[in-house]
């Protein structure tokens, strides 16, 4: 038995801009009896791809072309890209609210989907009224919508306003109430669009809490599109990236989100060395150069199991007092600082530097970081006064294990440290 919960080959959506017609009866009959035998629209062949920053030409254009993946069933998969990528477009053939141009669609069992911010509901009707509403919309039988109603309510957290018209919602109560119903639905699949972004902090976290369950614990399959890098890479096993209606990417969420950061405006050096500029200088500081010295293979590859170590180079001309030479190591999927590290983080109180040159190694430890991509970025500045360099320098580097597991343990840990940690065990016999 197949444990494909979607399956999509060759799937394409064009839309036409301005008029829908062809411009002649013939060719509008030529149109339906191509669709009448199956085969693709012959006037779509003139269409364009979907790139909503430059001026087309033609009068058709794909939001999707030639999309094929598979999802295996209990998987829960992100759909990350910009505006107008066709993410929206790909969940509603999907959820069949719309129907591709060319391709075809496998799909096992039920899908509950959560598009749009009130899909389903009708605004004269009370809350209590719209869960059957929206409930049998999804496929939900009377029963299974009483058996869950409370539950429903429950979740939403709207029980005092469940007899109040909806019009008198606001939207987020609108959502609370609209991912209650879907995600109660006994459906294979649930779809997720970017509605949660209405719902404050609390709700999100109880929303994805309540996906986590639907993927793990029910053996649900999820798709959910969201612009917050942070949620895809907690709540996804794998995700797609779309750019332009078009597959870039479909891998684990961290290679993915780390793709898609990388195409959309993130830029790094080059090689791991960088010189300073004059305005990241004063008159008591000259800043020369940051490098970080590799050890294994390529210049941007290090063995998790090796340390690393970053070289500052630097000139004081005059003596100077609160003076941080330090850096940064932050994860390029959530844009989270995972630690920052200064010089004189070990001094009881700072030193003041005399004049002369001066280069500094710094070592992050071997079997610190769990493999993964890392920003490494000096930070520099005077204590409480300025910043003279602050991520100004960004490199990407890979950390990898060599063997496949660290050195130290049996296993890959989850988080961005690896941390061997000195236990003291007192032991005492019965």
């Amino acid at each position: 038995m197949s444990s494909k919960a979607i399956s999509i080959q060759n799937l394409s959506k064009a839309y036409q801009i301005g008029d829908f017609s062809s411009g002649t009866i013939s060719r509008d009959l030529e149109r339906y009896w191509a669709k009448l035998r199956g085969k693709e629209d012959p006037f779509l062949k003139i269409g364009e791809e979907n790139d909503r920053t430059s001026l087309g030409k033609g009068d058709i254009v794909w939001s999707l072309r030639d999309i094929n993946f598979d999802i295996e069933q209990g998987d829960t998969v992100g759909v990350i890209g910009r505006n107008g990528a066709g993410k929206s477009t790909l969940l509603k053939i999907l959820s069949r609210v719309t129907s591709p141009t060319t391709g075809t669609i496998k799909i096992k069992g039920r899908i509950a989907s959560l598009l749009e911010v009130g899909t389903g509901f009708h605004p004269e009707l009370t809350g209590r009224e719209n869960i059957y509403l929206n409930g049998a919309i999804l496929g939900m039988r009377k029963t299974e919508i009483k058996r869950k109603f409370d539950e429903i309510v429950g979740f939403a957290g709207i029980e005092r306003y469940i007899d109040t018209p909806v019009k008198r919602y606001s939207s987020g109560m609108y959502v609370r109430l609209a991912f209650s119903v879907a995600a109660h639905l006994e459906s294979e699949t649930l779809i997720v669009d970017e509605v949660l972004a209405v719902g404050d902090a609390e709700f999100q976290k109880k929303c994805l809490g309540k996906m986590g369950d639907i993927s793990k614990g029910e053996g649900r399959t999820v798709l959910f599109v969201s612009h917050n890098m942070g949620l895809i890479n907690q709540l996804c096993n794998h995700s797609i990236y779309l750019k332009n209606g078009l597959i870039m990417d479909f891998d684990k969420s961290e290679v993915v989100v780390n793709r898609y950061l990388l195409d959309n405006g993130q830029s790094f050096e080059e090689d791991l060395t960088a010189n300073f500029t004059s305005a990241e200088s004063n008159e008591n500081v000259l800043l020369r150069s940051f490098e970080i010295i590799p050890h294994y293979q390529n210049q941007k590859s290090f063995n998790s199991g090796h340390p690393i170590h970053l070289q500052f180079s630097f000139e004081v001309q005059k003596p100077v007092d609160g003076l941080r030479i330090g850096f940064e190591v932050i994860s390029p999927s959530t844009e989270q600082c995972v630690f920052r590290a200064f010089h004189d983080d070990s001094y009881a109180e700072n030193k003041i530097l005399q004049s002369g040159n001066f280069n500094l190694i710094a070592q992050i430890p071997a079997n610190l970081l769990n493999s993964g991509q890392y920003i490494v970025t000096p930070v520099i500045g005077i204590h409480n006064v300025q910043w003279l360099s602050f991520r100004t320098h960004q490199f990407l580097i890979d950390v990898i294990n060599i063997n496949g597991v660290n050195r130290i343990y049996a296993d890959t840990r989850p988080g961005y440290l690896a941390l061997n940690l000195n236990w003291e065990v007192n032991y005492e016999k019965n």
